[in-house]
C-alpha cells in the first residue's frame, strides 16, 4: 500500500475543507437575515439558508475529524485496517474515501 499517496490525498482534502470553510457566506447570510429585510417569505428563506450553511459546516467538521484520525492511523501504521473487524479495507474504498474507518462489509452491517 502506498501510504504517501493516501497521506497526500488526506492532506489535500483537509486543505480544501479548511480553505473553503465558507465562513464569509455564512456570516453574510446571518447578517442579512438579522436585518429583517423583506417580507415573511424572504425572512424564512434567509433562515433556511443559514441552517443549510450550518449543516454543511457540521458535515465538514466531521470529515475534518475523520481525516485527522486517518492521519494518526497512518502515523501508527494501522491505516487501511477496518476499525471493527481488523481486516484490510479494499483499495477502491480507500481511494474513494481515504478517511474511512471501516470496510464495506462492516459499513453495511452498521446500516442494517
Amino acid at each position: 500500500m502506498d501510504v504517501s499517496f493516501y497521506k497526500d490525498a488526506l492532506l489535500k482534502k483537509r486543505a480544501e475543507l479548511v480553505e473553503g470553510a465558507g465562513l464569509n457566506t455564512l456570516q453574510s447570510s446571518m447578517e442579512h437575515n438579522n436585518g429583517r429585510h423583506g417580507d415573511m417569505a424572504d425572512q424564512a428563506s434567509g433562515n433556511n439558508e443559514v441552517h443549510i450553511h450550518l449543516r454543511l459546516k457540521q458535515t465538514d467538521a466531521k470529515i475534518l475529524q475523520a481525516i485527522d484520525e486517518a492521519l494518526m492511523r497512518l502515523e501508527k501504521g494501522v491505516f487501511g485496517l477496518c476499525r471493527d473487524c481488523g481486516d484490510p479495507i479494499a483499495g477502491a474504498r480507500l481511494n474513494a474515501i481515504p478517511w474511512t474507518r471501516v470496510c464495506i462489509d462492516c459499513k453495511e452491517k452498521q446500516k442494517a
